[in-house]
This record gives C-alpha cells, sequence and structure tokens, in this order.
C-alpha cells in the first residue's frame, strides 16, 4: 500500500500532541477529551500520509474525501477535547480572557456569520479556480487544508460549547445551522455532479489508466461531498441532542435546589428563572 510523508504535517501533529498530553497531564483532564482531540490529529496524517495522499492529484473523489474530512471529522474530534479550555487553565492567558466576550468576538462568532464561516471556503474551492491551483501548488495547497480545518473548528468550538465562547445561543441555532450546512452540501453537490469538469486537463494527464473515468470520478466525488458531509455532520448531531438534554436536566435540578430552599409563592410560571420574566404581573 503506498504512503507518504508530508513532513509539516507530521511535524504539526506531533508538536500539538505533545503540548496538550504535557497540558493535560497532572489535571485530572477528562481522559475521553484526550482522546477526541489525539484522534483529531490522527486523521490529519490520514489524510497527508496515507494512499489518499498519494493518489490526492489523480482522482477527484480523493480530495472530496480529503476535503470532508479536513471540515467536518477532524475539526469535531478537535473540539471534542476542549483545547481552549485546557489552554486557559493552562497558561495566564489575561488578555484572551478579557476580550474573549468583547463585541468583536461576539461579532465574529454570530451564528449566521459561523455558517457562512464554514460554507464558504467550500463554495471558494470548488466553485473557482482556486481548485485548479490547489492542484499545481503544494504552498496553495496547504493553506487551503489549514483554512478548512480552522473553518470546521470554528464551527464546532461555537455549536458544542465545550469551550468558553464569546456568546452563548440557544442550542435549537445550532440545529438550524446543522441544516443549512445540509442545503450547501447537497447544492454543491448537484453542481458538481451536473456540472462541468474540473481541471480537466489535469485529470486526464495524471489517470493511471485504471479507475473511473473523469465524468464518474467526479460524480464519486460530488456524492462525497453531499452525502459523506451530512453523514460525517451526524455525530455532531447527536453531541449536539445530548449536550441539549444535559443542560436541561442540569438546569431542572438547579430550579428544583432554589425550589427546596425557598418555598414557592404565586404561581408556577413565576419560580421558573426562564418565564419569570416574560409572564411577571405588570
Amino acid at each position: 500500500m503506498p504512503l507518504t510523508f508530508d513532513a509539516p504535517a507530521v511535524l504539526g501533529v506531533l508538536a500539538a500532541g505533545t503540548l496538550y498530553v504535557r497540558a493535560a497531564r497532572g489535571r485530572g483532564w477528562p481522559p475521553g477529551r484526550t482522546t477526541a482531540f489525539l484522534a483529531g490529529l490522527a486523521t490529519i496524517l490520514v489524510v497527508t500520509c496515507s494512499p489518499l495522499a498519494v493518489y490526492d492529484t489523480t482522482f477527484f473523489w480523493v480530495r472530496a474525501v480529503q476535503t470532508v474530512t479536513l471540515l467536518m471529522i477532524t475539526p469535531l474530534l478537535l473540539a471534542l477535547g476542549a483545547p481552549i479550555r485546557l489552554l486557559l487553565d493552562t497558561v495566564d492567558a489575561g488578555w484572551l480572557r478579557r476580550h474573549g466576550r468583547g463585541p468583536l468576538a461576539r461579532a465574529l462568532t454570530f451564528p449566521p456569520v459561523v455558517t457562512v464561516v464554514l460554507v464558504a471556503p467550500v463554495l471558494v474551492l470548488y466553485l473557482t479556480p482556486l481548485y485548479d491551483l490547489t492542484l499545481r501548488s503544494s504552498l496553495a495547497d496547504g493553506l487551503v487544508r489549514l483554512v478548512l480545518v480552522g473553518a470546521g473548528f470554528t464551527y464546532f468550538w461555537t455549536r458544542l460549547g465545550l469551550d468558553p465562547t464569546p456568546r452563548e445561543d440557544p442550542h435549537l441555532v445550532s440545529v438550524w445551522i446543522a441544516f443549512a450546512e445540509v442545503i450547501f452540501d447537497g447544492a454543491l453537490g448537484l453542481v458538481l455532479w451536473l456540472g462541468p469538469l474540473l481541471a480537466p486537463a489535469h485529470y486526464a494527464a495524471a489517470h493511471p489508466g485504471w479507475g473511473p473515468d473523469l465524468r464518474t470520478d467526479q460524480i464519486i466525488g460530488a456524492g462525497v461531498l453531499w452525502i459523506g458531509g451530512d453523514v460525517a455532520g451526524l455525530p455532531f448531531v447527536v453531541a449536539l441532542f445530548v449536550r441539549w438534554a444535559r443542560d436541561d436536566e442540569r438546569r431542572a435540578k438547579q430550579i428544583d435546589v432554589r425550589l427546596d430552599e425557598a418555598p414557592p409563592t404565586g404561581l408556577w410560571w413565576e419560580n421558573d428563572p426562564a418565564l419569570a420574566e416574560r409572564f411577571k404581573r405588570r
């Protein structure tokens, strides 16, 4: 099985993994978070050093698998590792704590902005000459991969809520954003399936003589971006609903404790913090 070696990716993964493990050691850090973060780093190595990397300039569908991995799978696993919380617990990040909830940070993490951050890189990549450039330039390819991981991490970081975030939006907002992402995946998949071939001259010259023809190759890749992107997002939806249920359970316990400490007076909704303001007597 052919393999390759991407030195910048390997060094970056080793550095990030070493720093994370050293920071988590001796802090009672949940092992599950460490496992998730290291698994996210491992997916980067799969994309850059496995047969996927060997054939990523030969077949369109291979690069589509890389895109879905770097945008949806890698960032989700990294975000499940809560690296920002670990960073804040490890170093003196006073500036970050002061400005992390400022107006600019809150504006940049506004749900519509986060949605654009997630979907725009893929649309720009496949609907502009940038895609052809990534096939010819390793520098452009590397930068695009960094952008994909960064965009995906921004999305999952702000939606999961495991790390401190500049704003706290209702869980239902995250569900709607996930639904919007599904629509954009479908639209891009249809465009690539029915539209013209991307970089046909490159793929015609690089075709090894086996495997799907150019049109079939792009149709498979379109399916990967469409269906694969939605399937890769399912664990996030599950994690979102689990966190939603846990938050509701924690909130119910807090209300029960307050009611036990101070017997309620008046109507029941007047003692619910979420409803008291809305239905208070005038």
